[in-house]
């Protein structure tokens, strides 16, 4: 009886089904590395960081809800409760952010339906209002709400409100002073990141008077208001959670150099200029470029570069505060202990009332027992929501 040939893809290439099984060896491990690091305790933050900004970054959204956390060193089992009612009263922001809000469609998913996408985008305004109300140090801009829908998209209302309070106050947080002085400092980095790999083109942009205000979209939104294809979006936004604050305008710098023959074969005035770099090419080779921005990271580090792009001295908050953030994540437990901490108490206060009591406390006892009760139903569900198993997870992406 003769064997059945292996069927071959629809397109008929082996050359394709080796290239298929190639890839999957390095899957498979980054998939176990992760799982391990997620694991280990305390949590091993830096192989979490390699493998956000290492090619094809966190892989799957439910990875991302797993790791992004940690990356901000944020406890799933800890989160700020939902918006309360009145976090729309007498808000100063409030109209702005509906507005915006309201003109941020193209950023669900297609084929969402309508209802749907009105409740994601009254949690959005929801969320917004309240990280600005617990955080009155913090300014709303126009651009902010690109950021907070994608995380919502992935991770859901409470743990986008804790990932934003986290974000707002270090990566994002000089995009959030009362004036864009912060904001423009850091645009100042482009042309002399330019001039260090590619001083023609960093000429032809000075002679064009092109200036800088072309990345402003893509520096505040990290990229989210310029791409369409959200996968994209997914990838960079791994990249910079793992990576310095200012590794959003290090992008923006390879994506000039990487278009830069269009751009010198241009009309050299500042309409022409503007028009081209202002319009994203949806087919950049984003492993490549974040490849290519680590590097220049790493020889142009920011404290080379900012000598030159102060127009005047100023003190990057993100910057300044970064080292103390950065290792503040290494002492992470991880979700496995967490969830054992939790059972712990609740099965301590449960057995609580069990003790001897005086029968003069024994009708008040019972009416506290009848409340801790509901309240750590309702607290176990929350928390049975709020974080899956992991090794499930695994498996089915394993195999």
């Amino acid at each position: 009886m003769k064997k059945a040939k292996k069927r071959l893809p629809a397109n008929g290439s082996r050359a394709s089904v080796r290239r298929h099984e190639e890839h999957l060896p390095w899957k498979k491990q980054k998939l176990l590395d992760i799982h391990q690091a997620l694991n280990s305790d305390p949590v091993d933050i830096e192989t979490l960081r390699q493998a956000a900004v290492s090619e094809g970054g966190l892989l799957t959204d439910d990875i991302r809800r797993k790791v992004w956390p940690k990356l901000l060193n944020i406890n799933a089992y800890s989160l700020p409760a939902k918006p309360s009612k009145d976090v729309r009263e007498d808000h100063k922001d409030y109209r702005q952010v509906v507005l915006d809000v309201r003109r941020s469609m193209r950023r669900f998913p297609k084929g969402m339906r309508v209802d749907e996408r009105e409740v994601l985008q009254e949690q959005l305004i929801d969320i917004i209002l309240d990280v600005l109300q617990r955080n009155p140090q913090l300014h709303y801009y126009q651009g902010y709400h690109d950021i907070v829908v994608t995380f919502l998209l992935v991770l859901g209302e409470r743990m986008t409100i804790a990932i934003m309070e986290k974000l707002s106050n270090h990566h994002l947080r000089d995009f959030m002073d009362p004036t864009m002085d912060s904001t423009k400092h850091i645009l100042n980095y482009l042309m002399p990141l330019l001039e260090r790999v590619d001083r023609e083109l960093h000429d032809f942009m000075m002679r064009s008077e092109v200036g800088t205000i072309f990345a402003l979209s893509w520096l505040i939104t990290w990229y989210g208001y310029v791409l369409s294809d959200f996968r994209h979006v997914l990838r960079l936004y791994d990249f910079f959670l793992a990576s310095h604050p200012l590794m959003a305008i290090y992008f923006a710098a390879v994506i000039v150099l990487y278009r830069q023959k269009e751009v010198k074969s241009s009309e050299c005035d500042m309409a022409s200029v503007h028009h081209l770099l202002s319009r994203m090419p949806q087919d950049l080779p984003y492993e490549d470029l974040i490849g290519r921005a680590q590097s220049l990271f790493s020889s142009c580090p920011p404290h080379q570069m900012s000598q030159s792009a102060a127009l005047q001295s100023r003190n990057i908050i993100s910057i300044s505060t970064f080292t103390d953030f950065q290792t503040s994540t290494r002492t992470q437990r991880p979700d496995s202990v967490l969830r054992q901490q939790i059972q712990r108490r609740q099965e301590h206060q449960l057995a609580l009332p069990m003790m001897p009591q005086s029968t003069g406390t024994n009708q008040l006892i019972k009416m506290a027992v009848w409340g801790l009760s509901a309240t750590l139903g309702a607290a176990a569900l929350a928390v049975a929501q709020t974080a899956l198993d992991w090794a499930p997870e695994f498996l089915s992406q394993l195999f």
